[in-house]
């Protein structure tokens, strides 16, 4: 995506480099440890940067974004504060409150708000109360402390605008809230990845680049990128501003103890801002980071701005100096009104286009640049010490093929600032509408080969690519197909391109899963943390293993979408009826295999629901877990409808699976076909892993409020688990599994995360999906008690609509402007300057709505503006 000119310059770093596999040099793989917070003013990174809702090039070579100083924090404001993992309550936490609020999907105009505080940041305080504080408690908040008590804050909204792909405007804008004038020194800061100190990699520059100032600005140069020049001026400021020197280099005598490499080092301007050290930048004003120093005293309710301009010396568009700003920023911010209002739904309410306004501009801000190459890490940089010879037996090490080097959908820039295989699908639906062209691209690269295993694995995330994501990969290129492009003329190099490398990955699966060659899966954690009674990643003590139901139906669901992909391609190519015959046949396998009634069986008929199974290499008999949670609910996602002209289209298709099913009557049974009133050839055949005896005692568990059904959203555990905890002794220890509504109580993945309960929207909306097509099906034929006790017959279409508006309702404001997703923070209801503001978190508290989890994890939670969308069209 890179090669496109619009694209090169965008909001592409991570709001958090420091404490990430990457930068870990480590014997323990401790990540956290191996370079804290403390670390990340004085020392250089060496894989990425970050910085303050900053901005990069496609190869973050040249970087951009705001420093602050409130005249009290003991460091610089540089980049956003957090908890590392062992720090937190509840894992790593974020400590700031930052919004995304607009972007158009070339970044030709962005927008993005920081709240900073006025007092003293509390870092030392926020660590302090934290580790005393148990999983039992709610994570502690920034706005807890009192902090921003009285409008005792700044708001620094940042604007960016681009004249042209290499011609970038920054508007930043500071406000005031508090009760009278006060002090805040702004540094709008330019500096280069440093790469330079890693001699012998393929990006070693032929010269080390500078940034050296030049009548009244300065003049970046890199070897490969080009000649820039950064233009900065202030209506707000008497005088011009001091440029400040200093070197991207680490401060070796305070990270690592030993003598200095070099006078000016990273850290530089904080020495000199903050402490007074005025021999701390270089007077000779050249180096690799470079800043303005601007010092305002604000008015109470008052404002000032910055003007910023970086553009390429061949790409001046005529025009000196900051001439043509504000036309610039008009213009574009009118181009992004008019890209929404195409995008959105005509007949979504005002509120709803704000939701998804801002659900967009979260997923197109958390793009990031990556980079992380295996083999080079394993084996370190010739000019640096050698890595501990642990890190060839350990993490990731049998990945040495990967490379990653590109922009790609990050989950959260802070608290998850790496990309994870499924979290990856779940965001391109979402962005199929608004980027259909990223979105193919995304889903392309995990699958190209030096992401994807030679063994066709895919990676799952950077701190153990060998963990199992579920295997959505294929759902989301079915949809986005559908999606990115007008009926009759869809994208089918797309589909065929991943097609044949999804073939591979299913063979995986098929291999390394179904170990026992019974078309039932295992998996491990599949993406569910702390779900189970134990941590399913690993092999249990006594050789004992799983069969596992959200496994299988995992599978099932793969198969139907690689079936309803081969009969696409098919329509274009004979060749591919052979292949969709095999995932029909697959399929109709592992359904018989999960409601046998033998062993391999996963359906319980006394409880009407799915278990795991804990198999034992004793031959003793199977023991089935019951807790009644997602695993068991997945299986009813594990659906599609074929349509009558499949089979008239297809005879070789039609042919194949005629002759599997004379050979194999007895699995005729799990074919249900109905024909439809109307004209001829418009019969339907549902494949679905539920038969509908089955798929009614599920639904009649799902919409139960007293198990799944809660007031925005399916739970991930039934509720029925609060006063009937499930208790499992194994190898002489005991687990439990209680229904948790919010926050995780146990360590289990680090207390991170939690399904034991929460309201998580990737599966509610599968679940939304599987209901449509249900209904598809049966149509209003099929109906139950809705929600379980009222007395009311529904249809499931009627129940995949409500499901949809309680999970939409989680964004919207009551009479009061109350939004269940901020809990009991009132200031974003009661106070102007936070009303309007959304943060899409990881997940909900189940009865009480409120958003939990990563802050920003809008990658997988903004499918809400789907929800929207499909809800409005309906209308």
């Amino acid at each position: 995506m890179a090669d496109s000119p619009w694209r090169r310059w965008g909001p592409y770093l991570s709001e958090r480099q420091w404490g990430t596999v990457r930068e870990d040099y480590s014997s323990s793989g401790f990540s956290w440890g191996a370079f804290p917070h403390d670390h990340a003013r004085k020392r250089a990174y060496r894989w990425g940067e970050d910085g303050l809702q900053g901005w990069s090039d496609a190869e973050c070579r040249l970087c951009f974004a705001p420093a602050l100083w409130n005249g009290k924090d003991p460091i610089l404001k540089e980049r956003l504060y957090g908890l590392g993992g062992h720090e937190g309550n509840h894992g790593e936490d974020v400590k700031e409150c930052y919004y995304y609020l607009d972007s158009t999907p070339t970044h030709s105009y962005t927008k993005a708000l920081y709240k900073y505080p006025q007092a003293e940041f509390p870092y030392a305080l926020l660590q302090q109360k934290a580790l005393a504080m148990s999983r039992k408690d709610p994570e502690l908040e920034l706005a807890d402390l009192g902090i921003f008590k009285n409008g005792r804050y700044f708001d620094v909204m940042q604007e960016v605008a681009k004249r042209s792909p290499n011609d970038i405007l920054w508007r930043i804008t500071v406000t005031n809230h508090g009760p009278k004038a006060s002090d805040i020194h702004v540094l709008p800061t330019l500096w280069f990845r440093n790469v330079w100190s890693w001699a012998g990699t393929r990006e070693e520059p032929i010269a080390k680049p500078t940034i050296q100032y030049d009548k009244g600005s300065v003049l970046a140069h890199h070897p490969k990128l080009g000649r820039f020049r950064f233009h900065v001026d202030s209506p707000d400021s008497p005088k011009e501003p001091r440029w400040l020197f200093t070197e991207n280099e680490t401060n070796h005598p305070t990270v690592f103890g030993i003598a200095p490499q070099g006078k000016y080092v990273k850290d530089g301007f904080d020495r000199f801002i903050v402490h007074g050290e005025k021999k701390a930048v270089s007077p000779r004003r050249i180096g690799t980071k470079s800043a303005p120093h601007y010092k305002f005293k604000v008015p109470a309710g008052g404002s000032v701005t910055i003007r910023c301009r970086l553009h390429e010396l061949t790409d001046d568009n005529g025009i000196a100096g900051l001439e043509g700003f504000e036309e610039t920023f008009e213009q574009r911010i009118a181009e992004s009104d008019d890209f929404y209002a195409r995008i959105i739904p005509d007949g979504a309410t005002p509120e709803e286009k704000m939701i998804s306004r801002q659900g967009y501009a979260g997923l197109l801000w958390t793009k990031q640049f990556y980079y992380y190459a295996i083999d080079e890490w394993l084996k370190g940089d010739r000019n640096a010490p050698p890595p501990p010879p642990e890190r060839m037996r350990g993490r990731n090490h049998d990945w040495r093929h990967f490379h990653a080097r590109d922009i790609l959908s990050m989950p959260d820039k802070w608290e998850y600032p790496w990309f994870a295989a499924w979290d990856t699908a779940f965001h391109m639906i979402p962005f199929a509408k608004i980027d259909p062209s990223f979105a193919k691209h995304q889903l392309l690269l995990l699958l190209r080969e030096w992401y994807m295993h030679p063994n066709g694995q895919l990676p799952a995330y950077e701190w153990n690519f060998s963990d199992v994501n579920p295997p959505v990969h294929a759902w989301a290129v079915w949809r986005v197909y559908k999606i990115a492009d007008p009926k009759g003329n869809r994208d089918i190099i797309f589909l065929e391109r991943c097609f044949q490398k999804l073939l591979l990955n299913f063979t995986w699966w098929v291999n390394r899963k179904d170990t026992a060659g019974r078309h039932v899966f295992g998996g491990g954690f599949l993406g569910l943390d702390n779900i189970g009674v134990f941590d399913r990643s690993h092999a249990l003590p006594d050789g004992s293993h799983l069969y596992q139901a959200d496994g299988t139906a995992w599978m099932g669901g793969y198969c139907l979408t690689m079936l309803t992909m081969a009969l696409e391609l098919a329509e274009h190519n004979p060749a591919y009826e052979d292949i969709a015959s095999k995932f029909f046949e697959h399929f109709v396998n592992i359904t018989e295999a999960i409601n046998a009634d033998d062993d391999r069986g996963l359906w319980d008929e006394e409880d009407g629901f799915y278990y795991d199974q804990l198999i034992f290499n004793d031959g003793s008999p199977p023991v089935p877990l019951r807790t009644r949670s997602l695993v068991g609910l997945l299986p009813l996602c594990a659906v599609t409808v074929l349509k009558q002209k499949h089979f008239e289209r297809l005879p070789g298709f039609r042919h194949r699976v005629d002759w599997f099913l004379s050979k194999h009557p007895e699995l005729a049974r799990f074919l249900k076909v109905r024909r439809m009133p109307g004209e001829k050839g418009s019969g339907r055949c549902l494949l679905a892993i539920p038969p509908s005896s089955r798929l009614r005692k599920c639904l009649e568990r799902l919409v139960d409020p007293d198990e799944f059904f809660s007031l925005f959203g399916i739970r991930s555990l039934s509720k029925a688990h609060d006063k009937k905890p499930f208790i499992f002794e194994h190898a002489g220890r005991r687990n439990e599994v209680r229904y948790t509504p919010g926050e995780s109580d146990t360590d289990m993945f680090g207390g991170n995360s939690n399904w034991r309960g929460p309201i998580w929207f990737p599966t509610n909306y599968l679940i939304i999906e599987a209901l449509e097509r249900y209904h598809y099906f049966y149509g209003d034929s099929f109906t139950i008690e809705f929600p379980k006790g009222s007395g009311r017959q529904a249809n499931l279409h009627e129940i995949a609509v409500e499901l949809s508006e309680r999970l939409m309702g989680l964004f919207k404001g009551d009479k009061d402007g109350r939004r269940p997703c901020f809990g009991d923070a009132h200031r974003y209801a009661d106070d102007p300057s936070w009303q309007n503001l959304l943060l899409f978190h990881e997940y909900f508290h189940a009865e009480t709505g409120e958003g939990l989890g990563a802050s920003h994890q809008t990658g997988w939670t903004s499918l809400v503006v789907r929800l929207i969308r499909e809800q409005r069209e309906r209308r």
